[in-house]
C-alpha cells in the first residue's frame, strides 16, 4: 500500500470514529462521571503531547532549549499571566539558549 491509501485509511476510521459518537446515548454523555473521565483524558493527552514534543527528537531523548523554554512557559502560566505573553516568553527563553549554547 502507498502512504496515499494509509491517509485514507486513516482519514476514513477518524470520519468513522466522528460518526459512531453521534450514536452514543444522551444519558451517558450527561452522566457526571462520563463529563470528569473526558475531562481527564483531555487533559492527560495534552501531557503526553507536551512530554513528547519537548523531550524526544526521532527515536532519541534529549534535553534542549526546549526544556528551557517549558520551564519558562510553566513558570509564566503559574504566575498567571496572559497567554500570550506565555508564548512569547517561551520562545525568546529557547531562543536565548540556543544563542548561548550557540
Amino acid at each position: 500500500m502507498s502512504l496515499w491509501h494509509w491517509i485514507v485509511l486513516a482519514s476514513a476510521a477518524a470520519l468513522l470514529t466522528k460518526l459512531l459518537g453521534y450514536a452514543v446515548p444522551a444519558r451517558f454523555l450527561h452522566n457526571p462521571r462520563m463529563t470528569q473521565v473526558a475531562a481527564c483524558m483531555t487533559v492527560a493527552l495534552l501531557a503526553a503531547l507536551t512530554v513528547m514534543n519537548t523531550f524526544s527528537h526521532g527515536q532519541t531523548l534529549v534535553l534542549d532549549a526546549r526544556l528551557a523554554a517549558l520551564g519558562v512557559a510553566a513558570l509564566a502560566l503559574w504566575l498567571r499571566t496572559p497567554f500570550l505573553l506565555v508564548v512569547v516568553l517561551g520562545a525568546v527563553s529557547a531562543a536565548m539558549v540556543r544563542w548561548l549554547a550557540g
